[in-house]
């Protein structure tokens, strides 16, 4: 993973993720605010996880797309690296 991005109310990614939150793309968002511009500190998704568990969220959805940016009349990819993916896990706290 290279980056694990957090989107949501500024007050609940401080109290889920504390001092692995990196927030300097917004540093002054309000508490009561909503951000999609903060991410971990750590590549871990497991670790995300663990502590979205421990906080009493659950996993609600998730979706993953992969695109190649190589036309095929080029012959084909030489490599891994002109694929891209994406996915995104939706958790919720009742």
């Amino acid at each position: 993973v290279a980056r694990i991005t957090v989107c949501g109310k500024t007050a609940l990614a401080k109290e889920v993720f504390g001092e692995t939150l990196n927030e300097s793309r917004d540093p002054d968002r309000p508490p009561e605010r909503y951000t999609a511009r903060y991410y971990l500190k750590f590549n871990f998704l497991e670790q995300a996880f663990d502590r979205l568990s421990e906080a009493g969220f659950r996993m609600a959805a998730c979706s993953s797309t992969g695109t190649c940016a190589f036309a095929p009349e080029q012959g084909g990819p030489a490599d891994d690296k002109i694929w891209t993916s994406y996915t995104e896990y939706v958790f919720c706290r009742d």
